[in-house]
């Protein structure tokens, strides 16, 4: 993992300090809200429907055992004894109180994390693929490459005020678990005759507008990929419609000039950026490297699994993956217990997946965009003693990536920008599927669900998404089907009218049915709605 210089902290301390004068100047009412709410934002902190929100950055979705231990802490002492993992693979804190928030932040400084650029028109926490740095198909971990990224953006006083935020997410494997190409600025890190360089691809986003970003660059070498984001941006800022936040993107603008004349824009700017000596010295990239080397595995380590106990084996069937080191393997955690909140964890889960990672994980933990965590390096022979932990916990659900996984935004239960509940719609699916049985019988099916149009839950990247609306003031959710934010990226249509809360559970069902009759060998529902298409689906929905 990185690890914070005094350059590092000294920011962070800094920003603390300031945040604390700003708040107290705030509650001493020197500040209005329209005066403080630029502030807040700055640092993280939302005001939603019922309390304050603070979001905290976890870079690349990386995050050690004492860094969780402290989140756990917080959601203890400040909130109501949870927290909230994100698509961004950040935690939320949805129950702030305002007096608190630079006590919060003062905490996470002492285990070097913050709330920086979580919030605001600026370039957004980095994101990754959980498994970077462990998966044997990667051409390289890219986290050194995000790292690289969030301290060129952090406080970047050219993108401070973009037009609208800015989403990055950076991957190294063909298999795309992060949706980089539903970002603003996606990079995958390729080999071309043994150079390590990146694909780019930019203009794409969720939202009212959702897109699938074009490829903008086929390679630019790896010491000149920071050079080639900042020529990407500069067009982007310099002509991002700030006259109008619903056009705002960068989505909006590589649609309305054309990928070829944005493209030929940023080739230009990237020209001129090149003579300005702007990219890091190489020397840079290799300090950073450094701190995620790979960590001492031990050799001579069995691959048996003991597959005895038939609940163990279902849960490692599902929910471990290959390890790139002989004797290990990648552990899921899935939070998405029956009944729970998807992407929730107590204070007490928390703190245990820590323990967990001090004594079989090498100490290190990952925040998935699928809103659940990873034990990156568990030796195979510890795998029983994890799944026993595990299940005592609550954490044992061995659903990874079927229809009761759910990405869920909080919704109305929370957000003021909401127009329906989530939550209780994601808890009423898990219940009609909740047959272990009948989940596998599914197969992979990747179901989001989003609160309102602004898609924090995705919903147009799920296998079937539900996009949560208002009818005249009563709760209306609309069902998509064939959306996809994997390799396949493609984005989801809806089926026709809305269903009450109760009938887009129903239909739902319907739409299973119709996969399980129609599907070939080997299919996936992704792929069966793409060889049927959409009629046979909405016959069965609407009659």
């Amino acid at each position: 993992m990185y690890r914070y210089d005094s350059y590092d902290q000294a920011i962070v301390d800094a920003r603390v300090e300031e945040f604390r004068d700003q708040t107290q100047r705030r509650l001493a009412g020197q500040l209005t809200e329209d005066q403080f709410k630029p502030l807040r934002l700055m640092n993280g902190l939302y005001l939603q429907l019922h309390a304050y929100m603070l979001r905290v950055a976890i870079p690349y979705g990386t995050l050690s055992a004492a860094q969780m231990r402290v989140l756990g802490g917080i959601a203890r002492k400040y909130d109501k004894g949870y927290g909230h993992f994100t698509t961004r693979q950040n935690l939320q804190y949805n129950w702030i109180k305002l007096s608190d928030a630079p006590d919060i932040l003062a905490e996470l400084a002492k285990v070097e994390m913050h709330a920086i650029q979580t919030s605001g028109n600026c370039i957004r926490n980095i994101s990754s693929d959980q498994y970077a740095g462990v998966d044997a198909a990667e051409v390289a971990d890219p986290r050194p490459w995000a790292e690289l990224l969030r301290q060129w953006s952090t406080f970047h006083p050219e993108f401070t005020y973009l037009p609208r935020k800015f989403k990055i997410a950076v991957i190294a494997a063909d298999e795309d678990r992060s949706a980089m190409r539903l970002h603003d600025i996606g990079l995958k890190l390729v080999s071309r005759d043994g150079v390590i360089g990146a694909e780019v691809y930019a203009g794409g986003g969720m939202g009212r507008t959702p897109m699938v970003a074009p490829l903008i660059r086929d390679f630019v070498t790896e010491d000149e990929i920071v050079a080639y984001l900042e020529a990407c941006l500069r067009v982007y800022n310099r002509y991002g419609r700030r006259d109008n936040k619903y056009k705002a993107r960068i989505k909006i603008l590589v649609h309305e000039i054309g990928v070829e004349e944005y493209r030929r824009q940023v080739e230009e700017e990237f020209a001129h950026m090149r003579q300005q000596g702007l990219n890091p010295p190489v020397e840079e990239l290799a300090r950073i490297r450094a701190f995620f080397a790979p960590p001492a595995y031990e050799t001579g380590l069995s691959d048996k699994i003991d597959r005895a106990d038939p609940a163990f084996a279902l849960w490692v069937d599902r929910n471990v993956a290959a390890h790139k080191a002989a004797g290990y393997a990648i552990v899921n955690i899935s939070l998405k217990p029956q009944g729970g909140i998807p992407g929730d964890a107590s204070a007490e889960q928390m703190e245990l997946v820590a323990d967990l990672a001090d004594r079989y994980s090498l100490g290190e933990i990952r925040v998935t965009h699928a809103q659940n965590l990873v034990l990156p390096h568990v030796r195979k022979a510890d795998l029983p003693a994890v799944w026993q932990a595990l299940e005592e916990a609550g954490l044992a659900e061995a659903n990874l990536d079927l229809i009761t996984d759910i990405i869920a935004c909080p919704g109305l239960d929370y957000c003021a920008l909401a127009n329906a509940r989530a939550i209780p719609v994601a808890q009423k699916i898990a219940a009609r599927f909740a047959d272990p049985q009948r989940q596998r019988d599914l197969g992979e099916l990747k179901l989001k669900i989003s609160g309102c149009i602004n898609a924090c839950g995705h919903h147009h990247a799920g296998h079937i998404g539900i996009l949560g609306v208002d009818r005249k003031g009563v709760e209306n959710y609309q069902l998509l089907l064939g959306g996809s934010g994997a390799q396949d990226a493609s984005l989801g249509q809806i089926t026709g009218p809305g269903f009450s809360e109760d009938g887009v559970v129903e239909a739902i069902e319907k739409v299973t049915d119709i996969y399980l009759e129609q599907r070939q060998d080997g299919e996936r529902f992704l792929d069966t709605y793409r060889r049927i298409g959409m009629k046979p689906f909405k016959e069965a929905i609407y009659g």
